[in-house]
């Protein structure tokens, strides 16, 4: 039934004026609309962002993201060269290199925003 509609991620956060300078400011993402001081909606290419305060905010230990890029490794490179600090995770069948996590031909890096959720850039 919703195959053909549109999806988009939804991030919870405590401290928008922090959220907004991580997401505007490493991640270069540009503001669209905001509904109030307490959500922002950020276009990225094809889809967009939405990001939102609540008190649960950072309460998943999960991807809440995940940025399908050409280059994981100059992504990260470039993150990195930003302030952006990436997450190490112990995985069976994965080795990392830098702070790339290599499984075969898959390529992941996770990194985190202020309130703790967990992003994830991968190789299309």
């Amino acid at each position: 039934m919703l195959s053909g509609e549109k999806a988009y991620p939804t991030v919870a956060v405590k401290d928008m004026a922090a959220a907004r300078k991580f997401y505007e400011g490493p991640l270069g993402l540009r503001e669209v609309s905001t509904e109030g001081p307490g959500f922002v909606a950020y276009r990225t290419q094809d889809s967009m962002l939405f990001v939102y305060t609540s008190r649960f905010a950072g309460d998943n230990e999960a991807t809440v993201v995940t940025w399908i890029v050409a280059d994981v490794e100059k992504t990260v490179e470039d993150l990195k060269a930003r302030g952006v600090a990436f997450e190490h995770y112990d995985m069976p069948d994965t080795t990392r290199v830098g702070d790339v996590h290599v499984s075969g031909r898959t390529k992941v890096a996770w990194f985190k925003d202020p309130d703790g959720n967990i992003h994830s850039i991968a190789e299309e």
